[in-house]
């Protein structure tokens, strides 16, 4: 069951984006965009980060081609009897800071998790053409009627901080770096003063 059937008007006009993104897709999203995200993304944290970049200093593959995907911070909990996942709310971004120029620079074209970027992930944004978006940070088991399926696709031993492939169905979140340079962050301090 879809988030919007429950609050059709909490978050007004959402742009329906399928995923993977498009390049036109991507292009056309603009800082401060809501939008709900239909498709397959890729979840993983901090062990899943540092998980991939064990594998890259050795010279081996990811688990998963990351190119042109999405990547949501996020380390489920687990489900009840009848859910698909427990809450499945994201986790703070700059954690995963160290690790996302170098996934963009693989074919990572956009990541998703709550709260702001360092400069050297927003010029990475620009530089590939991709995005960050935030989810709603405090609704993990709100979000969580959002995901139609999910299935470990990777690291099952590290429990929720495993790498999950996550079908979405109108999953809320906002534009916050484009693939223009802009930060939504930014903008909104700029109206405040």
């Amino acid at each position: 069951m879809s988030l919007l059937r429950y609050t059709p008007d909490l978050f007004g006009d959402l742009k329906s984006i399928d995923l993977p993104f498009t390049p036109d897709v991507i292009i056309s999203l603009k800082a401060g965009d809501l939008v709900g995200l239909n498709g397959y993304l890729y979840t993983g944290r901090d062990q899943t980060h540092r998980r991939f970049e064990a594998l890259l200093d050795e010279g081996k593959a990811l688990p998963v081609d990351l190119k042109g995907q999405l990547l949501y911070y996020v380390g489920p909990s687990p489900a009840q009897p009848g859910q698909v996942i427990g809450a499945a709310g994201p986790t703070t971004s700059y954690r995963m800071d160290k690790y996302t120029p170098r996934l963009m620079d693989l074919g990572l074209i956009a990541t998703m998790g709550k709260g702001m970027r360092s400069i050297p992930v927003r010029e990475a944004i620009t530089k590939h053409k991709g995005l960050y978006l935030a989810a709603f940070g405090g609704a993990g088991a709100y979000l969580s009627k959002c995901i139609v399926e999910a299935e470990v696709v990777a690291f099952e031993d590290a429990g929720p901080e495993a790498l999950f492939r996550f079908k979405v169905e109108n999953f809320p979140a906002v534009v916050i770096n484009d693939a223009h340079g802009n930060d939504y962050y930014e903008m909104v301090k700029k109206k405040q003063n």
